[in-house]
Protein backbone atom coordinates (compact mmCIF):
# COMPACT_ATOMS: atom_id res chain seq x y z
CA UNK A 1 0.00 0.00 0.00
CA UNK A 2 3.16 1.93 0.78
CA UNK A 3 4.86 1.20 -2.59
CA UNK A 4 1.90 2.46 -4.60
CA UNK A 5 1.23 5.87 -2.69
CA UNK A 6 4.39 6.41 -3.11
CA UNK A 7 4.52 5.88 -7.02
CA UNK A 8 1.31 7.74 -7.23
CA UNK A 9 3.23 11.09 -5.38
CA UNK A 10 6.22 10.17 -8.22
CA UNK A 11 3.84 10.47 -10.99
CA UNK A 12 2.32 13.59 -10.06
CA UNK A 13 5.80 14.91 -9.45
CA UNK A 14 6.63 13.92 -12.74
CA UNK A 15 3.64 15.35 -14.36
CA UNK A 16 4.05 18.86 -13.08
CA UNK A 17 7.48 19.13 -14.20
CA UNK A 18 6.46 18.26 -17.47
CA UNK A 19 3.43 20.98 -17.37
CA UNK A 20 5.62 23.42 -15.81
CA UNK A 21 8.39 23.33 -18.56
CA UNK A 22 5.68 23.46 -21.25
CA UNK A 23 4.10 26.34 -19.99
CA UNK A 24 7.68 28.46 -19.57
CA UNK A 25 8.34 27.35 -23.16
CA UNK A 26 5.01 28.93 -24.81
CA UNK A 27 5.96 32.17 -22.22
CA UNK A 28 9.20 32.50 -23.89
CA UNK A 29 7.68 32.34 -27.44
CA UNK A 30 5.42 34.44 -26.53
CA UNK A 31 7.84 36.85 -24.81
CA UNK A 32 10.20 36.79 -28.18
CA UNK A 33 7.15 37.56 -30.62
CA UNK A 34 6.08 40.82 -28.29
CA UNK A 35 9.34 43.04 -28.32
CA UNK A 36 9.63 42.39 -32.25
CA UNK A 37 5.90 44.03 -32.79
CA UNK A 38 6.78 46.45 -29.75
CA UNK A 39 10.37 47.12 -31.90
CA UNK A 40 8.08 47.65 -35.30
CA UNK A 41 5.46 49.67 -33.65
CA UNK A 42 8.20 52.14 -32.27
CA UNK A 43 9.86 52.08 -35.54
CA UNK A 44 6.70 53.44 -37.33
CA UNK A 45 6.31 56.22 -34.80
CA UNK A 46 9.35 57.50 -34.96
CA UNK A 47 9.22 57.59 -38.50
CA UNK A 48 6.15 59.38 -38.93
CA UNK A 49 7.20 61.71 -35.96
CA UNK A 50 10.47 62.21 -37.71
CA UNK A 51 8.24 63.51 -40.90
CA UNK A 52 5.78 65.81 -38.83
CA UNK A 53 8.57 67.39 -37.06
CA UNK A 54 11.65 67.59 -39.39
CA UNK A 55 11.81 71.29 -40.82
CA UNK A 56 11.60 72.93 -44.47
CA UNK A 57 15.10 74.13 -45.63
CA UNK A 58 14.98 77.56 -46.58
CA UNK A 59 16.65 77.42 -50.35
CA UNK A 60 16.22 81.13 -50.30
CA UNK A 61 19.09 83.44 -50.08
CA UNK A 62 18.67 86.04 -46.91
CA UNK A 63 18.22 89.42 -47.30
CA UNK A 64 21.85 91.65 -47.71
CA UNK A 65 21.58 94.41 -44.70
CA UNK A 66 23.43 97.15 -45.90
CA UNK A 67 25.45 98.87 -43.01
CA UNK A 68 27.98 101.79 -42.83
CA UNK A 69 31.42 102.42 -43.07
CA UNK A 70 34.35 104.58 -42.83
CA UNK A 71 36.61 105.13 -44.93
CA UNK A 72 40.01 106.04 -44.01
CA UNK A 73 43.02 106.34 -45.49
CA UNK A 74 46.01 104.19 -45.90
CA UNK A 75 49.10 106.05 -44.67
CA UNK A 76 51.38 106.52 -47.08
CA UNK A 77 55.16 107.02 -46.34
CA UNK A 78 57.61 109.54 -47.60
CA UNK A 79 59.71 107.59 -50.25
CA UNK A 80 62.31 110.39 -49.21
CA UNK A 81 63.31 111.72 -46.23
CA UNK A 82 60.82 114.67 -45.35
CA UNK A 83 63.11 116.56 -42.95
CA UNK A 84 66.34 118.06 -42.53
CA UNK A 85 67.24 115.65 -39.48
CA UNK A 86 66.81 112.02 -39.33
CA UNK A 87 63.51 111.54 -37.10
CA UNK A 88 63.89 108.73 -35.62
CA UNK A 89 62.90 109.66 -31.84
CA UNK A 90 59.28 109.01 -32.31
CA UNK A 91 59.14 105.47 -33.34
CA UNK A 92 60.84 104.41 -30.22
CA UNK A 93 59.16 106.24 -27.84
CA UNK A 94 57.13 104.20 -24.90
CA UNK A 95 54.98 105.64 -22.14
CA UNK A 96 56.58 105.78 -18.73
CA UNK A 97 55.06 103.27 -16.52
CA UNK A 98 52.16 104.62 -13.73
CA UNK A 99 53.83 104.73 -10.42
CA UNK A 100 52.25 102.02 -8.40
CA UNK A 101 49.52 102.94 -6.03
CA UNK A 102 48.67 100.87 -2.48
CA UNK A 103 45.21 100.56 -1.80
CA UNK A 104 45.36 101.16 1.72
CA UNK A 105 47.11 104.51 0.75
CA UNK A 106 44.86 105.72 -1.31
CA UNK A 107 42.83 107.60 1.58
CA UNK A 108 41.14 109.79 -1.06
CA UNK A 109 39.29 109.10 -4.28
CA UNK A 110 36.89 110.60 -6.55
CA UNK A 111 35.72 110.26 -10.01
CA UNK A 112 35.39 113.40 -12.76
CA UNK A 113 34.00 113.45 -16.48
CA UNK A 114 35.16 116.62 -18.20
CA UNK A 115 34.53 117.66 -21.50
CA UNK A 116 36.65 119.37 -24.35
CA UNK A 117 35.62 121.34 -26.72
CA UNK A 118 38.39 121.14 -30.01
CA UNK A 119 37.24 125.13 -30.97
CA UNK A 120 39.06 126.25 -28.16
CA UNK A 121 42.57 128.18 -28.49
CA UNK A 122 43.97 125.57 -26.58
CA UNK A 123 42.54 122.41 -28.08
CA UNK A 124 43.40 123.28 -31.81
CA UNK A 125 45.89 120.02 -32.00
CA UNK A 126 42.97 118.09 -31.39
CA UNK A 127 41.87 119.58 -35.29
CA UNK A 128 45.22 119.18 -36.51
CA UNK A 129 44.41 118.49 -40.32
CA UNK A 130 48.03 117.59 -41.78
CA UNK A 131 48.85 114.39 -43.47
CA UNK A 132 52.20 112.48 -42.41
CA UNK A 133 53.86 109.01 -42.76
CA UNK A 134 51.74 107.98 -39.97
CA UNK A 135 48.51 109.15 -41.35
CA UNK A 136 46.29 111.90 -40.76
CA UNK A 137 47.31 113.61 -37.62
CA UNK A 138 43.58 114.32 -36.80
CA UNK A 139 43.01 112.85 -32.85
CA UNK A 140 39.63 110.99 -34.28
CA UNK A 141 41.69 109.62 -36.81
CA UNK A 142 44.31 108.43 -34.76
CA UNK A 143 41.44 106.64 -32.52
CA UNK A 144 39.47 104.92 -35.50
CA UNK A 145 42.91 103.56 -37.34
CA UNK A 146 44.03 101.94 -33.79
CA UNK A 147 40.16 100.65 -33.40
CA UNK A 148 40.01 99.18 -37.30
CA UNK A 149 43.49 97.61 -36.85
CA UNK A 150 42.70 95.42 -34.10
CA UNK A 151 45.62 97.37 -31.70
CA UNK A 152 42.46 99.02 -29.17
CA UNK A 153 39.53 97.87 -28.18
CA UNK A 154 36.13 100.19 -28.77
CA UNK A 155 33.18 99.80 -26.17
CA UNK A 156 29.88 101.04 -25.63
CA UNK A 157 29.93 102.72 -22.11
CA UNK A 158 31.97 104.26 -19.59
CA UNK A 159 32.33 101.22 -17.91
CA UNK A 160 34.23 99.43 -20.66
CA UNK A 161 31.96 96.48 -20.46
CA UNK A 162 30.62 95.56 -24.02
CA UNK A 163 33.03 95.95 -26.61
CA UNK A 164 31.81 97.62 -30.26
CA UNK A 165 32.84 96.07 -33.80
CA UNK A 166 33.97 98.70 -36.59
CA UNK A 167 30.89 98.75 -38.03
CA UNK A 168 28.51 99.11 -34.95
CA UNK A 169 31.21 102.66 -35.11
CA UNK A 170 30.34 103.40 -38.30
CA UNK A 171 26.38 102.76 -37.90
CA UNK A 172 26.66 105.23 -35.38
CA UNK A 173 28.71 107.75 -36.95
CA UNK A 174 27.71 107.85 -40.36
CA UNK A 175 23.74 106.75 -41.96
CA UNK A 176 23.68 104.00 -43.44
CA UNK A 177 23.43 103.54 -47.31
CA UNK A 178 19.83 104.40 -48.86
CA UNK A 179 18.24 104.92 -52.44
CA UNK A 180 16.66 107.87 -53.45
CA UNK A 181 14.93 108.60 -56.52
CA UNK A 182 16.44 111.25 -59.22
CA UNK A 183 15.59 112.52 -62.27
CA UNK A 184 17.37 109.79 -65.83
CA UNK A 185 19.17 111.69 -67.72
CA UNK A 186 19.61 109.83 -70.59
CA UNK A 187 15.73 108.26 -70.78
CA UNK A 188 13.78 111.26 -69.99
CA UNK A 189 17.00 114.10 -71.28
CA UNK A 190 14.54 117.63 -70.61
CA UNK A 191 12.60 115.91 -68.25
CA UNK A 192 8.59 116.02 -69.89
CA UNK A 193 8.54 112.11 -68.70
CA UNK A 194 9.02 112.56 -65.68
CA UNK A 195 10.80 109.45 -65.63
CA UNK A 196 13.59 108.81 -62.98
CA UNK A 197 16.26 106.16 -61.55
CA UNK A 198 16.81 104.85 -57.78
CA UNK A 199 20.45 105.74 -56.99
CA UNK A 200 22.12 103.94 -53.95
CA UNK A 201 23.54 106.90 -51.63
CA UNK A 202 26.59 106.39 -49.07
CA UNK A 203 26.80 109.58 -46.30
CA UNK A 204 30.90 110.07 -45.87
CA UNK A 205 32.39 110.52 -42.53
CA UNK A 206 32.52 114.19 -41.77
CA UNK A 207 35.57 114.88 -39.17
CA UNK A 208 34.51 118.40 -38.56
CA UNK A 209 31.20 116.69 -36.43
CA UNK A 210 33.42 115.44 -33.81
CA UNK A 211 33.09 118.71 -32.00
CA UNK A 212 33.85 117.48 -28.48
CA UNK A 213 35.56 114.62 -26.38
CA UNK A 214 34.56 113.56 -23.01
CA UNK A 215 37.52 112.01 -20.89
CA UNK A 216 36.84 109.97 -17.51
CA UNK A 217 39.29 110.33 -14.63
CA UNK A 218 39.92 109.53 -11.20
CA UNK A 219 41.67 111.87 -8.39
CA UNK A 220 43.16 109.58 -6.24
CA UNK A 221 45.54 111.03 -2.78
CA UNK A 222 48.54 108.46 -1.92
CA UNK A 223 48.85 109.12 1.83
CA UNK A 224 52.51 107.46 1.26
CA UNK A 225 53.99 109.73 -0.82
CA UNK A 226 51.45 112.82 0.54
CA UNK A 227 50.61 113.31 -3.75
CA UNK A 228 47.11 113.86 -5.34
CA UNK A 229 47.94 111.91 -8.54
CA UNK A 230 44.67 112.33 -11.98
CA UNK A 231 45.01 109.30 -13.93
CA UNK A 232 42.68 109.74 -16.85
CA UNK A 233 40.66 105.97 -17.39
CA UNK A 234 38.80 106.67 -20.91
CA UNK A 235 38.41 109.08 -23.64
CA UNK A 236 35.41 109.10 -25.74
CA UNK A 237 34.84 111.24 -29.18
CA UNK A 238 31.11 112.80 -28.99
CA UNK A 239 28.92 113.65 -32.47
CA UNK A 240 27.06 116.48 -32.34
CA UNK A 241 23.39 116.31 -32.86
CA UNK A 242 21.07 118.58 -34.55
CA UNK A 243 18.04 119.86 -35.06
CA UNK A 244 15.70 120.05 -38.64
CA UNK A 245 16.89 123.45 -38.31
CA UNK A 246 20.65 123.16 -37.85
CA UNK A 247 20.69 124.03 -34.39
CA UNK A 248 22.55 122.28 -31.54
CA UNK A 249 20.26 119.69 -29.82
CA UNK A 250 23.37 117.74 -27.51
CA UNK A 251 26.33 115.73 -28.09
CA UNK A 252 26.40 111.96 -27.82
CA UNK A 253 29.07 110.21 -26.96
CA UNK A 254 29.49 107.18 -30.04
CA UNK A 255 32.63 105.07 -28.49
CA UNK A 256 34.92 104.54 -25.71
CA UNK A 257 38.23 103.55 -25.30
CA UNK A 258 40.30 102.72 -22.52
CA UNK A 259 42.86 105.37 -22.10
CA UNK A 260 46.43 102.92 -20.62
CA UNK A 261 45.46 100.55 -23.58
CA UNK A 262 45.49 103.91 -25.73
CA UNK A 263 48.83 105.38 -24.56
CA UNK A 264 51.37 103.32 -26.50
CA UNK A 265 49.98 104.14 -29.92
CA UNK A 266 49.44 108.17 -28.54
CA UNK A 267 53.41 107.91 -27.89
CA UNK A 268 53.79 107.35 -31.43
CA UNK A 269 52.11 110.56 -32.69
CA UNK A 270 52.77 113.81 -31.98
CA UNK A 271 50.67 116.63 -31.38
CA UNK A 272 50.32 120.04 -32.79
CA UNK A 273 52.97 122.91 -32.03
CA UNK A 274 52.04 126.35 -33.70
CA UNK A 275 54.57 127.72 -31.27
CA UNK A 276 57.67 125.83 -32.15
CA UNK A 277 57.33 123.25 -34.86
CA UNK A 278 60.55 121.02 -33.80
CA UNK A 279 59.78 120.22 -30.53
CA UNK A 280 56.36 118.94 -30.47
CA UNK A 281 55.55 116.64 -27.71
CA UNK A 282 53.57 113.10 -28.26
CA UNK A 283 50.13 112.84 -27.71
CA UNK A 284 50.54 110.84 -24.40
CA UNK A 285 52.85 113.80 -23.33
CA UNK A 286 50.03 116.14 -24.02
CA UNK A 287 47.41 113.88 -21.91
CA UNK A 288 49.96 112.93 -18.95
CA UNK A 289 50.86 117.14 -18.29
CA UNK A 290 47.71 118.35 -18.84
CA UNK A 291 48.03 120.39 -21.89
CA UNK A 292 44.38 120.80 -22.82
CA UNK A 293 41.54 122.61 -21.87
CA UNK A 294 38.15 121.20 -20.11
CA UNK A 295 35.30 121.57 -18.02
CA UNK A 296 33.63 119.17 -15.54
CA UNK A 297 30.49 117.77 -16.36
CA UNK A 298 29.69 115.28 -13.88
CA UNK A 299 31.46 114.07 -10.48
CA UNK A 300 31.08 111.52 -7.68
CA UNK A 301 31.08 114.58 -5.13
CA UNK A 302 27.81 114.77 -3.43
CA UNK A 303 26.31 113.21 -6.20
CA UNK A 304 23.94 110.05 -5.00
CA UNK A 305 22.05 109.95 -8.36
CA UNK A 306 25.16 110.09 -10.63
CA UNK A 307 23.65 112.80 -12.14
CA UNK A 308 25.67 115.27 -14.80
CA UNK A 309 25.75 118.54 -14.19
CA UNK A 310 23.47 119.59 -17.03
CA UNK A 311 20.50 117.65 -15.36
CA UNK A 312 20.38 119.43 -12.31
CA UNK A 313 21.12 123.02 -13.61
CA UNK A 314 20.39 124.38 -16.61
CA UNK A 315 21.76 127.39 -17.09
CA UNK A 316 24.85 127.34 -19.01
CA UNK A 317 27.30 129.88 -16.94
CA UNK A 318 26.25 128.56 -13.18
CA UNK A 319 27.09 124.80 -14.75
CA UNK A 320 30.98 126.41 -15.67
CA UNK A 321 30.63 127.52 -11.79
CA UNK A 322 29.84 124.43 -10.68
CA UNK A 323 32.82 122.41 -12.13
CA UNK A 324 34.60 125.08 -11.05
CA UNK A 325 33.16 124.37 -7.51
CA UNK A 326 34.22 120.53 -8.21
CA UNK A 327 37.48 121.22 -8.70
CA UNK A 328 37.90 123.77 -5.77
CA UNK A 329 36.97 120.95 -3.92
CA UNK A 330 39.67 118.34 -4.62
CA UNK A 331 42.12 121.12 -4.48
CA UNK A 332 41.70 121.83 -0.82
CA UNK A 333 41.11 118.86 0.12
CA UNK A 334 44.65 118.43 -0.32
CA UNK A 335 45.46 121.93 0.98
CA UNK A 336 43.92 121.05 3.99
CA UNK A 337 46.14 117.68 5.33
CA UNK A 338 48.70 120.20 5.53
CA UNK A 339 49.29 122.38 8.88
CA UNK A 340 51.70 125.28 8.95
Amino acid sequence: MKKQLIRLCLLAMVFSCISGAADAQAKKRTAKKKPAATKKATTKTQDAASQAVAPVKDTAKPAQVMSADIKLDTPRRSLRNDAIIERNLVKDRTPLTYEHIREDDAVYRQRVWQEIEVHEKMNLPFNYKATEDNGNQRFIYILLNGIKSGQITAFEDDRFSTPMTFTQIANNTVAPPHTISIPDPVADPDGSKGLTKDTLIQEEFDPEGIERYQIKEEWVFDKESSRLHVRILGIAPEKAVKNADGTLRGVVPIFWVYYPDLRPILAKYEAYNGKNFGARMSWEELFESRMFASRIIKSTIDNPGDNYIAGYIKDDILRLLEGENIKEKIFNYEQDLWSY
